[in-house]
């Protein structure tokens, strides 16, 4: 039974590594895009489209789970039982805590199709926020540093 309840208190570690992702707004920047050269377009948003951002995929989810069912499956029977229920405890939880991260880190995210100032049509993908809304014939900055684009207004 003691096991149960140390697994059981496992599950809030689980929710608060897959809570810690990185946001994919337009108005989030990581530690290393911070005082770098970013280059700056110009455009009018031709198109919008909800889209739905797949959640990760770590081995934090599996490995958690792995743990959680495998210490759970040891709690049952006894002998050779015991090793089998361990293992399959481990099998099992492994999947289920990588299903449960990848449901917990999916987001709503918007694609954006923009006709830069140029006449090239380009589309961007980003994490939707609250605070930043798009709509038709808006003019939009599209800010590009590496890898890294964004659209903002």
């Amino acid at each position: 039974m003691k096991q149960i309840f140390s697994s059981i208190l496992l599950l809030p570690a689980l929710f608060t590594v897959m809570g810690c992702q990185p946001l994919l707004t337009g108005e989030t920047y990581s530690r290393s895009e911070v005082r770098q050269l970013q280059q700056v377009e110009f455009g009018l948003i031709e198109s919008i489209r909800i889209v739905q951002i797949e959640g990760t995929k770590t081995p934090i989810g599996t490995g958690t789970g792995a743990i959680i069912g495998g210490v759970i499956g040891n709690s049952i029977g006894g002998g050779s039982g015991k090793i089998i229920a361990t293992v399959v405890g481990a099998v099992a939880g492994g999947i289920a805590g990588s299903a449960i991260e990848e449901s917990v880190t999916k987001t709503q995210g918007v694609e954006i199709t923009i006709r830069k100032d140029n006449g090239q049509i380009i589309s961007i993908v980003q994490e939707t926020s609250p605070n930043m809304s798009f709509s038709l014939g808006d003019r939009v900055r599209i800010i590009s540093n590496n890898n890294d684009t964004r659209v903002v207004r």
